[in-house]
Formats: structure tokens, sequence, C-alpha cells
């Protein structure tokens, strides 16, 4: 977990490689689960249709299904779940459901004033490449979700360091060096 722009959807990817383990964003596999039609995917769909967002149960749902795929036997990386304390909730519901728990939480401690900046870098990038910017790489945008970020997610910090289960790595270091130090911490957890 951390702030958008921290370097999760990065260090997930290497984390996903060097394992061998899925990365499990939950905005994927809501579509896939309704590309695919499965009962869950249905459910999301017809809520998506409506215009409403997708309930905690439903998004828990998929979840539940996506890690009974054979792919995720070894473990898995969410990433973009939980959000909140509710979700957070849900998940360890619905994992000890299945004999299972989260085996730690990283947490990507960085400036966000820095942040920022590198948002506005990363769109002038983009930009320069002739390649079309995200729209979340505009730093108004980037600072609305930073305070729903604050507002929402944040708190989940103080909720799994409660559990023990809460390591943070230093994510304004260089991204190799970040991705060293989340190897070593994550390599305690090897069986």
């Amino acid at each position: 977990m951390g702030p958008p722009g921290a370097g999760k959807g990065t260090q997930a990817a290497r984390v996903s490689e060097r394992w061998g383990i899925p990365q499990l964003s939950t905005g994927d596999m809501l579509r896939a689960a309704v590309a695919a039609g499965t009962p869950v995917g249905r459910e999301a769909k017809a809520i998506m249709d409506s215009g409403a967002l997708v309930p905690d149960a439903v998004v828990v749902g998929i979840v539940a299904d996506r890690i009974e795929e054979p792919d995720a036997r070894k473990g898995f990386i969410l990433d973009g779940f939980p959000r909140t304390v509710a979700q957070a909730d849900a998940l360890d519901a619905m994992l000890a459901g299945k004999g299972l728990a989260l085996d730690t939480v990283v947490e990507f401690v960085v400036d966000e004033g820095i942040l920022v900046e590198r948002i506005a870098t990363r769109a002038r990038e983009t930009e320069a490449r002739g390649e079309p910017v995200r729209k979340d790489d505009n730093p108004e945008v980037f600072k609305t979700r930073l305070e729903a970020y604050r507002q929402q997610t944040a708190p989940l910090s103080a909720h799994y360091a409660g559990k023990g289960k809460i390591e943070r790595i230093d994510g304004m270091k260089p991204i190799d060096e970040v991705t060293e130090d989340l190897t070593a911490l994550l390599s305690k957890y090897e069986s």
C-alpha cells in the first residue's frame, strides 16, 4: 500500500516476476469476471450498468474466486485492494474461511510533495514520447486522488500495524533499491 504514484504497481510487477505469483488488480479481476460471465461477474455487471459502485462483498467474492485459480496457489499480490478498513476486515474474513491469512502488508513510505512532481514529470515524459498521457497523471487530478487516499486508505496503515502485519519500505529510494529492500523483506516469507 501507499499513495498513488508511490511505485506499488512497478514493485508488484517485479515481485510477481521474481516469485512467479500473480499480481491481482481488483479492477482487472472485475473486468475479467464480467467478461467471463461468472455469477459474481454478472452481479458486478448489473451493478456497474446501473451506475453504482460495486459493493465490498462483490469485490471480495471476485477476489475469493480469483485466488482459487492454479497460478495463485503459491501466493498472490493484491493490487488496489483493500482500500478501506471495512474491505480489509471482509478480506480477512474471506481468507480465514479458506484457511489463509495475509503474510504481510507492505507500505511504501513516500513524500507526497515529491510524488506530485513525479507525476508531473511522468506526464511530461509521456507527452514528449508522443504517447497519450493518463488522465490521472494531471497534477490536479493526482492531488484529488491523494486526498482520497489520505481519507480512505491511509487508515489501513494503523489497522494493519495493530495486527502486526505491516512492513514499511522507503519508497523514495531509486526503483532498483526499493526492489532490493522489498526482495529482502519478502524473502523471509518463502517456504
